[in-house]
């Protein structure tokens, strides 16, 4: 294993023992909206903490980019974090909530570990050395057509704009799949579509947090995950759409006429 995704394995279980010891006191919790619809409490900065003591701790020169508290130093090596991605999950008791590490080099992702604490998956990548749940290999679906297909989603709940364009990519999807889940951790939707749990994904206005484990999964698992608007990096756009190969191009183009028709009315 190599050494960094060691302490970022570390770094994750040690998250979630910290929000699985405050789940029997989750009512009491101190809780702050940063933005509408968009919680922190004191689980996710607790969290976040022994993620940055673990990682600095073993590489004290790292930089962070955390959800909770920003971006810290400069280097070649920056840790992406993000302490409990499905806050609201966590808030209500919905068992779907994860904690995701991503380690990028040269801005290349590079480690990558997501962690659901409840059913104790351990979804872990290193770049070239392919995808693991549990140290067992994983891969994409191989379904190569929308029709049968599951899939996964979000909602554009931060940014009412999007609404609207959200609302005619589902139209356009839903009669075609056999079924579409959206369950509030963009992290572990990701990772199950690394594993194939889901068939393909596509959400608005993501944060690099959100995104950067759950793509090397992907990647690593043999799928693909790009943007809606064609750029480059996936972590700035937030745009983003996932699949394996077969099934990414369809998914694309029914995505990208969906905004289409809704720019031309």
């Amino acid at each position: 294993m190599h050494p960094m995704l060691n302490i970022a394995i570390r770094a994750a279980r040690s998250a979630g023992n910290v929000i699985i010891r405050q789940m029997d006191y989750v009512h009491d919790l101190p809780v702050n909206e940063k933005s509408r619809n968009d919680f922190v409490s004191e689980v996710d900065r607790n969290a976040e903490a022994v993620i940055i003591d673990t990682i600095l701790k073993a590489y004290p020169k790292h930089a962070i980019l955390a959800e909770e508290s920003g971006s810290q130093g400069e280097s070649e090596y920056e840790w992406v974090i993000d302490p409990l991605d499905g806050t609201t999950n966590f808030l209500h008791g919905f068992p779907q909530f994860a904690v995701s590490i991503a380690l990028r080099h040269k801005n290349v992702l590079d480690q990558a570990v997501i962690y659901d604490p409840l059913r104790q998956e351990l979804f872990s990548a290193s770049r070239g050395s392919g995808a693991q749940l549990n140290e067992r290999k994983i891969r994409v679906s191989k379904r190569r057509h929308l029709d049968g297909s599951l899939l996964g989603t979000g909602f554009p709940f931060r940014e009412n704009e999007r609404i609207e364009q959200y609302i005619n990519t589902f139209r356009v999807l839903f009669p075609l799949t056999a079924g579409v889940r959206r369950a509030g951790a963009a992290a572990l939707d990701l990772a199950y579509v690394a594993c194939g749990r889901l068939d393909g994904f596509w959400e608005f206005g993501l944060k690099p947090w959100d995104i950067a484990a759950g793509a090397l999964l992907i990647q690593e698992a043999g799928g693909m995950i790009t943007t809606m608007e064609g750029a480059k990096d996936i972590l700035e756009s937030g745009n983003i759409i996932a699949g394996n190969p077969f099934l990414l191009d369809e998914l694309s183009k029914k995505i990208k006429t969906a905004l289409s028709n809704l720019n031309s009315n």
